[in-house]
């Protein structure tokens, strides 16, 4: 056997032993998951690391005079009896803009997937097109469209669903609207993938059952398609919570989120202990909420 181990190869060498090469092919997937892990660290692990030291702070310290590290864990009480109120609207907001997102984005996944037949490729571009340009852009595209003088308020005045001195922007409804169509596309391409897989035989014997065509999709065309529903929600609703370009632009302060504050604590007020703990807040509630609306919709084909 070990004479066989080391029989030459066609290029004279001498042939790995056996168990070699099953060390190595054993070690190759953790040399392809290097870079990945070297990049995570540096760039996620480390710096949520500073910023969670950061959110515990003396609160008493500044930019100019320094801060201490002593442990203020009351930072976090502090900030969440100071700002809940912002924290609620970011959850209320972007849950409102989620269902608005379902109820358009679902269908037209459906209708891109199922029925578009050789448009699809044409309407997947154009579902992505608006991320081809700036979210910043975008989001001004839509205080212009809203703005007094526009011609949308201009057309609800008209047909009095307006008053006189009736307004869109600078209201909830221009932020919710504002991120409905921002993050739309997060929506609307994991349920095209998911429902671009669906079978149309299935909904064929649904129907020689005799189910009708909302007992069909009740029974089959939703649940195969959860596995889309459950991560586009997330890929919606997450980003969406931590938004502020939105209420900045499209709002007042009136309308801030969580978002802003945040915003305003490092860039404006240079409160870094309360932005810091504002952070963690938003990201332990969001870990919170995804939790369990994992649990309770399923993960087998989304994690």
């Amino acid at each position: 056997m070990s004479a066989l181990a080391h029989v030459p190869t066609s290029s004279g060498q001498p042939a790995a032993p056996p168990g070699a090469r099953r060390g190595r092919s054993r070690l190759l997937p953790y040399l392809l998951l290097l870079p990945g892990a070297a990049w995570l660290l540096v760039f996620f692990v480390l710096p949520l690391l500073q910023l969670a030291a950061a959110s515990l702070y003396d609160p008493s310290g500044s930019i100019s005079t320094g801060y201490a590290m002593t442990w203020a864990f009351g930072n976090y009480p502090d900030a969440l009896q100071q700002y809940w109120p912002q924290l609620a609207r970011s959850f209320g907001y972007s849950a409102i803009a989620l269902v608005l997102a379902l109820l358009m984005g679902y269908p037209l996944a459906y209708g891109i997937a199922q029925k578009a037949g050789r448009w699809k490729n044409l309407l997947l571009v154009a579902v992505v097109a608006p991320m081809f340009t700036s979210f910043l852009v975008r989001t001004l595209a839509w205080k212009t469209i809203l703005s007094d003088n526009g011609w949308v308020v201009g057309l609800l005045r008209d047909v009095h669903l307006l008053g006189a001195d009736g307004r869109l922007l600078a209201t909830p409804f221009a932020v919710v609207l504002g991120l409905t169509y921002n993050f739309l596309p997060f929506l609307v391409l994991p349920l095209y993938a998911s429902l671009e897989r669906l079978d149309p035989r299935l909904l064929e014997a649904a129907s020689d059952l005799y189910a009708s065509p909302l007992r069909a999709f009740q029974k089959v065309t939703l649940p195969l398609s959860m596995p889309g529903v459950i991560a586009g929600t997330l890929l919606f609703f997450i980003p969406a919570t931590g938004d502020y370009i939105n209420a900045e632009l499209l709002g007042t302060p009136n309308e801030y989120m969580i978002g802003n504050v945040i915003d305003s604590a490092f860039l404006v007020r240079l409160d870094y202990p309360q932005g810091a703990a504002l952070s963690f807040l938003l990201m332990a509630a969001i870990l919170a909420i995804v939790f369990v609306y994992l649990r309770k919709a399923g993960t087998e084909e989304v994690l």
